[in-house]
């Protein structure tokens, strides 16, 4: 069956109950490193984070389509995903659970999940106060790291006072091997190869290519103070 067909046959699901009750049943499922259990989750996320300040503006749904690429004559599926997480009466800490649920075994996945996150909710060129508080919300229900978000933070609103240290996840005054060790440990999480083994589309493996700027500009700061 292809990874579509499985689109198809969640959808069909989710016409019977609701697309809360199908992330639930996701969650239940073995195959929690299923391409369409991935991209279902992220779907809903990003419609709930894209109606989370209140208006779903066209940059954000252009935001979406950004990252996640599709063939036009999949269009239709997409959009009832979307459209069904938007009236979908759960509200957005209900879905973090159960996504959280669906990817327990694997939390780096929910990583690559928030990163497109940040994405969306900084697709119309602001990020909203309560667009940060949900995204602050879904890294507590994720149990993502503190370096980890900020590693996101840096990629996507460029604060160039980040300390170099927090992002890659080490104590200032570590030796130059640790530091080594940390930054090589953090690029195989990151690498395309890493991302597709763990269920992550291939369309959306270039969601690491800002957290690998972040780290790799981490550690070229690092580099220095060693110099």
């Amino acid at each position: 069956m292809s990874f579509w067909d499985r689109i198809e046959e969640s959808l069909a699901e989710a016409r019977k109950r609701t697309l809360g009750a199908l992330l639930e049943a996701l969650a239940d499922q073995r195959r929690r490193r299923d391409e369409a259990a991935f991209s279902i989750a992220l779907i809903a996320l990003s419609a709930k984070m894209a109606k989370a300040d209140g208006v779903v503006t066209d940059d954000e749904i252009e935001a979406f389509r950004d990252y996640f690429h599709f063939p036009e004559k999949e269009a239709d599926k997409v959009r009832m995903i979307y459209q069904l997480a938007q009236q979908d009466v759960a509200g957005y800490s209900e879905y973090l659970k159960r996504v959280a649920r669906i990817f327990e075994s694997s939390p780096v996945v929910l990583e690559d999940v928030l990163d497109c996150l940040f994405h969306v909710a900084v697709a119309d060129g602001v990020a909203h106060p309560r667009e940060l508080e949900l995204l602050d919300q879904a890294a507590k229900a994720f149990g993502v790291s503190a370096p980890a978000f900020h590693r996101l933070k840096a990629a996507h609103l460029g604060l160039a006072d980040d300390d170099p240290y927090l992002i890659l996840g080490i104590e200032p005054g570590v030796s130059l091997e640790a530091v080594k060790s940390a930054y090589r440990a953090l690029s195989r999480d990151h690498h395309p190869d890493a991302l597709m083994a763990r269920g992550v589309p291939a369309d959306l493996v270039r969601i690491a290519e800002g957290r690998m700027a972040a780290i790799n500009n981490a550690y070229e700061q690092i580099l220095t103070d060693y110099a």
